[in-house]
This record gives C-alpha cells, sequence and structure tokens, in this order.
C-alpha cells in the first residue's frame, strides 16, 4: 500500500500561482494529479512516467492546463510537485495525488488514466478568486 499526501493547496487571485506537492511512500513509476470541482466529473490534469532507470521520462497534460501547468517529479526526496500558473477561476476544484500501479510505458500514463487510479490522496482544496 502506497500512501499519498499532498500539500501546498490554498486561495490565490485568477492569474496567480502555486505549487501543490505530493510526498508517496513508496515508489510508482507512474503518478500525477487529477481534480474534481463541484457538479463536474472528475478530470486527469497532468501525469508523469518515470521508469526504475530514470531513462525514460514523460510528461502529460490536459489541455486545459497545458501551457500553465507543470508537473515535475524529484527523484532525491521522492516527492510530486504541480506548479500552476497563470491560475484561472475555473480551476478551482479538490486536486488529488494519484498513482497507477504496474505500469510498465508512458503511454498507459496520460491524464484521463489516473482519473481511475491504484492509489490517491486524500485531495487538496485549490480556490481562485477571479
Amino acid at each position: 500500500q502506497v500512501q499519498l499526501e499532498e500539500s501546498g493547496g490554498g486561495s490565490v487571485q485568477s492569474g496567480g500561482s502555486l505549487r501543490l506537492s505530493c510526498a508517496p511512500s513508496g515508489y510508482i513509476a507512474c503518478m500525477g494529479w487529477f481534480r474534481q470541482s463541484q457538479g463536474k466529473e472528475r478530470e486527469g490534469v497532468a501525469s508523469i512516467y518515470i521508469d526504475a532507470h530514470g531513462t525514460d521520462d514523460d510528461t502529460y497534460y490536459a489541455d486545459s492546463v497545458k501551457g500553465r501547468f507543470t508537473i515535475s517529479r524529484d527523484n532525491k526526496n521522492n516527492t510530486l510537485y504541480l506548479q500552476m500558473n497563470n491560475l484561472k477561476p475555473e480551476d478551482t476544484a479538490i486536486y488529488s495525488c494519484a498513482a497507477r500501479k504496474s505500469v510498465i510505458s508512458s503511454i498507459s500514463c496520460e491524464p484521463p488514466r489516473l482519473t481511475s487510479p491504484t492509489y490517491s490522496g486524500q485531495g487538496i482544496q485549490v480556490t481562485v478568486v477571479s
């Protein structure tokens, strides 16, 4: 069982930035973030696949956040990040760190796949006010 714990949410003005962090208790190749706001379906936001050798490193983004959000992973500290810039009110949601077990290729780690994760955190609120 892998535990995921998010931090870094909060409230920010439109156009502002926030950085979310996630500290998994173990290594999983495929990790990312999904979000869900009231009355909407869960949306995969961004994902990153890094194989055990660190030689395959791929990132993916939902069209709604491409160019504004950046996902990264610090393998030394085993921490996942989501840097969110130019935030918009429609980005308001609960963001959850997620991981998919037994993924052996990056193509199986695209954001929509993260909406059905093997593991996920409790979620953290991000509010963008206009």
